[in-house]
């Protein structure tokens, strides 16, 4: 096939060019009946925000330009059969979990995983066993799950259905899973990762290795974060007769839109030729861009640009710095938009900068965003001592729920001061991030340590995902039958 062609954009084109009117939806009719103050902005989107028209194929049932871009994706890739997402990789998540798993099946689960896929196992109803995943203490992140857990967890749960994965990690982060993967495979266990950041990992060193060429069974990707795609745009990519490719379609159909956004795909179809086009003089080309980036923030005093830990890859596209000066990560990305230097997160240490994936002779702002951060943090100072480990949790590398989610959806909650909360069932997750690990998961029972680990967490100004009720010093538990 020829990488160059645009199948489902072409047809957008065609579409946009037509002499035409409309009598169908969506109901701005190709951009003449809107708002007056946004059409300056949204027109020529809306003119090609169109629906399941003849020439232009349907998500659901593909078979003219969508079926033959997915075709071009998948021979991309390298895999069996690939899918456009228009719902993000949550709905990836959901779909992979949904048609691979069933109620009842014990399943592995990386515990430094996306909410969406704790969500995929909550309506599946399966049995998670969480594997507790390597900290990077220099970073202060949290990273993969070693082999030998897996190995451990398999023989401890002998009947495991799936096992789901995470690569890299939000940071660029990641190692190879080659091992891992093939001892899984040796008991017929088909492997899922979320690898959201490594759409671009196909291009090969020097990126990161991606788990499609590790040997994993289905694969999602957010074209979004890394590729030049819409927001929402995501793959999936099926590589494995362990994993029933007709129950994934079936999810899919169920999870997404039956009116997808012909904008969002028609942008999977570009970025997916933009990165087949992607040369190794390109490749060249942005990691000397990004070295020269890193080079001249390094040579700002009061920041420190991190460097990966011994062992393992990073992302190129990834930059992680922080202040040598008692900064907060909050505090440095609030001086930083300040100067209109927008970042992808911050933590209590650490702001990420995700750049672009550059073609050689193309420009960004590199320069003058190093000039703007030296002026942010000139003269700047906190109180911040680095402690990457105060936000870390030594947990047990392999746990599981006290009760199981089929009870959950009928159990009632109540909030109780911490001190009550010893020997109960929590009722939501309480997530210290970083590193992103759950100290508490729901359904999980609430230790000493874990209520003293919370409180020192809590004295250390750290953010949660959950604990709603942190606040007033309460935890969220379900009610004692």
């Amino acid at each position: 096939m020829n990488q160059l062609q645009t199948p489902l954009f072409d047809a957008l084109e065609h579409f946009y060019t037509q002499s035409k009117v409309s009598y169908h939806v969506p109901g701005h009719k190709n951009g003449q009946v809107f708002l007056e103050k946004g059409k300056q902005i949204y027109q020529s989107l809306l003119s090609i925000d169109a629906t399941e028209l003849t020439g232009l194929d349907d998500l659901h049932a593909p078979e003219g330009p969508i079926r033959e871009a997915e075709l071009l994706l998948a021979e991309l890739y390298g895999v069996k059969k690939s899918y456009f997402l228009v719902n993000g990789s949550t709905v990836g998540n959901l779909a992979m979990i949904l048609a691979s798993c069933g109620e009842g099946d014990t399943v592995l689960v990386q515990r430094n995983c996306h909410k969406s896929i704790l969500h995929g196992l909550m309506l599946t109803n399966a049995t998670p066993v969480f594997l507790a995943p390597n900290f990077h203490e220099g970073w202060g992140v949290a990273g993969g799950v070693n082999s030998d857990v897996i190995s451990e967890a398999l023989d401890l749960y002998p009947d495991t259905k799936a096992i789901i994965l995470t690569l890299p990690n939000y940071y660029g982060l990641s190692e190879d899973l080659t091992e891992a993967i093939a001892l899984v495979h040796d008991k017929n266990i088909p492997v899922l990762v979320d690898e959201a950041h490594g759409a671009h990992f196909t291009l090969g060193n020097p990126f990161p290795k991606s788990s499609i060429d590790m040997g994993a069974d289905v694969v999602v990707h957010s074209a979004h974060k890394t590729l030049p795609a819409m927001t929402m745009g995501s793959y999936l990519h099926v590589n494995s007769s362990l994993v029933d490719m007709n129950q994934v379609e079936y999810y899919l159909q169920m999870l997404q839109s039956s009116s997808p956004s012909y904008p969002i795909m028609g942008s999977l179809d570009l970025a997916r030729s933009y990165l087949s086009l992607y040369s190794h003089d390109d490749q060249d080309f942005i990691i000397k861009e990004v070295e020269h980036f890193k080079i001249c923030l390094s040579s700002i005093p009061e920041i420190e640009v991190l460097e990966p830990p011994v062992g393992l890859w990073i992302d190129p596209l990834k930059v992680t710095i922080r202040s040598k000066c008692g900064l907060s990560g909050y505090e440095l990305q609030s001086l930083l938009e300040e100067k209109g230097i927008y970042t992808e997160l911050a933590d209590p240490q650490n702001v990420l900068l995700v750049l672009p994936l550059l073609k050689k002779g193309e420009s960004y702002p590199f320069d003058r965003t190093a000039t703007l951060i030296e002026l942010a943090v000139k003269n700047q100072c906190g109180k911040q001592e680095n402690q990457s480990n105060e936000n870390w949790v030594e947990t047990e590398k392999i746990t599981t729920l006290s009760l199981p989610y089929s009870k959950m959806k009928k159990a009632k909650v109540t909030q109780v001061p911490f001190s009550e909360g010893v020997g109960k069932i929590s009722g939501e997750m309480v997530i210290p991030y970083p590193p992103g690990i759950p100290l508490i998961m729901t359904g999980e029972k609430i230790t000493v340590e874990k209520v003293a680990t919370l409180k020192r967490l809590l004295s250390l100004h750290s953010r949660f995902h959950g604990g709603t009720v942190l606040s007033v010093e309460k935890l969220v538990v379900y009610e004692e039958e």
